[in-house]
């Protein structure tokens, strides 16, 4: 039997890639005590990883694919194939970034100006390849964690830290100055593998129900019974995707109508239907929505 070995990142992208599984329609089940857990598909073979490991692994062939961070094959190197784009987040236009940040306080307010100093960063064989690009001469300190107190008790002259919007950094009174990258969840894959037919046709089936859960998110559908004489009315209610579905009932001059709206409409929107003379009104959750 051919397998796919399968990367499952642990640690913060963990529940929330378990979760798009099983609305993918995977059941994988984790142990405490095991980084090999099950899942309902004998053609994967899923293996827990760090996320900042993945892409090493993927490269090797130790696994065949998994799902990372562009942050972390930037600070790997790793010459993967970035099969797709998982926007894991909702509110997609604020990915996290990796930035330079400074204390409030300091007279340091542009790259060049940390010409000679210390920083500190998880993400240090990126940070220190992008500061060699520019020709500025940096000494770049590995950080386990709580790199922001380091910069706020002087022990470095600045970090380059994760963020989505900023705030914990000002909180701890600290101010950007540059951005270092951008990074957003990848479907990656081994070169080998992703030449492999059958192993390229799995992991295309894998992510098309992925990507039918993500799309799926915070939607739902509507279904309900209008008279031929209110579709122009009610259709203009409705911010539909795409156009509504519309097709004839037996009762004479009776229509079904069904469309898929964001959830955080139908609260306003539903009066407004029923006022509209809409009759026998459902509302249904999906699990996947595929184009």
């Amino acid at each position: 039997m051919k397998i796919l070995k399968l990367g499952i990142p642990k640690g913060s992208l963990q529940e929330k890639t378990l979760e798009i599984f099983k609305h993918g329609g995977f059941n994988i089940s984790v142990s405490s005590r095991s980084y090999t857990p099950s899942i309902d598909d004998v053609e994967i073979k899923p293996t827990l990883l760090r996320a900042q490991e993945m892409s090493r692994y993927v490269e090797d062939g130790v696994l065949d694919c998994g799902i990372t961070g562009e942050d972390w094959i930037l600070e790997n190197g790793s010459d993967v194939v970035r099969v797709a784009e998982l926007l894991y987040a909702k509110r997609t236009l604020n990915p996290v970034r990796w930035v330079v940040a400074v204390r409030e306080d300091s007279k340091i307010r542009k790259l060049k100006d940390l010409e000679g100093k210390i920083i500190a960063t998880e993400l240090a064989n990126y940070t220190k390849k992008y500061f060699k690009d520019r020709k500025i001469n940096v000494e770049v300190e590995f950080s386990w964690g709580a790199t922001e107190v380091k910069v706020k008790t002087g022990l470095v002259d600045a970090i380059v830290e994760l963020t989505e919007t900023g705030e914990s950094l000002r909180a701890n009174g600290l101010i950007e100055i540059d951005t270092l990258c951008v990074s957003t969840t990848k479907f990656i894959a081994n070169k080998n593998a992703y030449k492999d037919e059958w192993k390229k046709r799995k992991m295309e089936h894998i992510l098309l129900l992925l990507k039918g859960a993500l799309e799926a998110r915070d939607k739902v559908g509507l279904k309900l019974n209008i008279k031929k004489e209110n579709i122009e009315k009610i259709t203009s209610l409705l911010p539909a995707l795409k156009k509504p579905t519309i097709s004839t009932l037996t009762l004479k001059d009776w229509f079904a109508l069904e469309v898929i709206i964001e959830e955080k409409e139908v609260r306003k929107l539903l009066p407004l239907l029923k006022e509209s003379g809409a009759e026998g009104i459902i509302e249904y959750p999906l699990n996947k929505l595929i184009y």
